[in-house]
């Protein structure tokens, strides 16, 4: 790869670090904010999972984003990108986990309004759909599986210390399972806005071929992992500890309930399995990770009788979602008008 290409892709390492800084946090926040998982432990299993799960299944999500608008320039890309980072990190300086899914739309929606090329409405209803569907979701899975796990262990009679252990190993299974469902989904927002304009070609060694979005995906995920490594432990107290006081049973609910979301909107084999049979299939669409999750939460909350809930936190991250794609389509806007004027650099073709 060329060094110029390597720069313009900078911006999406820098997105897919904000992506475990942030969306990862959600996944393990409550397993670390009841102690039951150690920092250091779940950011390893964030790493290995998210990372799997972009290069196995990313491709899906980052087609359906492709259709809002094709970034066709690499500096475009980069400028995207980085306007879609820099939304998420200052949301994430002050401790609130926003949606880079909303954070990318905006500034592919930036793009196409600074390059004249047309808004697919169509796909922009659908996607800006999963933002109500998201969280709905995430809060009906929270609620039936705290009666259902409720009702499975008054059904067994386990020693506190037994059922500690067995807590801690299905929190480390849910975050696996969700750090999949993460990088399947989400990675198209680290690195979907650069397919149409990768640096990268298709490596074939032993007569397996890696190809180019491949390599794009395993980099997203890597740059994640970095993510939750460096800075992701602010908002995972934020969600795991402030927004409701969550026991690590709960915890288990809120992580398998979010991963669930994701992998419903992530999974083709799903979606052929249930076109096949008549049924409508779940849009192959980046979802917000974060709206699942603080949906989950509410969920698990509402099931014990909402008493508990920061209501006024709840306030916050609301108004969090609804400034991410505004602030996005606008720094992508005056960004490429910078890129292309005092760079000179052309950012569509």
């Amino acid at each position: 790869m060329e060094l110029g290409g390597l720069i313009f892709l900078s911006s999406g390492l820098y997105m897919g670090w904000s992506l475990g800084a942030n969306d990862a946090a959600n996944i393990f926040g409550t397993a670390v904010g009841t102690r039951m998982v150690q920092f250091k432990t779940a950011a390893v299993i964030s790493v290995i999972f998210i990372t799997i799960g972009a290069v196995i299944s990313g491709g899906g999500t980052a087609h359906g984003l492709g259709a809002l608008g094709a970034v066709n320039a690499l500096p475009g890309s980069f400028t995207v990108s980085f306007a879609a980072a820099a939304t998420v990190m200052s949301m994430t300086r002050m401790g609130l986990p926003v949606s880079t899914t909303q954070a990318i739309v905006g500034a592919i929606v930036g793009w196409n309004l600074f390059s004249g090329h047309p808004t697919n409405m169509e796909q922009l209803t659908t996607i800006m759909t999963t933002w109500v569907t998201g969280p709905i979701l995430g809060a009906m899975f929270g609620f039936g599986l705290f009666f259902l796990v409720r009702f499975l262990l008054s059904r067994v009679s386990l020693h506190m210390i037994r059922l500690d252990r067995y807590t801690r190993n299905a929190l480390l299974l849910a975050g696996a399972f969700g750090a999949y469902s993460l990088g399947a989904n989400n990675m198209a927002n680290v690195v979907g806005v650069f397919l149409d304009s990768s640096p990268f070609v298709d490596i074939s060694v032993w007569g397996f071929t890696f190809t180019g979005a491949q390599q794009l995906f395993m980099l997203g995920g890597l740059a994640a992992g970095l993510g939750v490594a460096t800075y992701s432990k602010r908002v995972m107290m934020t969600v795991g500890s402030n927004l409701f006081k969550l026991s690590p049973v709960t915890a288990f609910i809120v992580i398998l309930s979010t991963a669930l979301v994701l992998f419903l909107f992530a999974s083709r084999g799903l979606a052929d399995a249930m076109t096949s049979v008549g049924l409508p299939a779940f849009p192959l669409v980046p979802v917000s990770q974060s709206q699942a999750a603080v949906g989950s939460i509410i969920g698990v909350g509402l099931a014990k009788g909402g008493r508990n809930l920061n209501y006024k936190l709840l306030v916050n991250i609301g108004l969090g979602w609804i400034a991410t794609p505004t602030s996005a389509a606008l720094v992508a806007y005056v960004g490429l008008f910078i890129m292309q004027n005092v760079f000179m650099q052309q950012v569509f073709i």
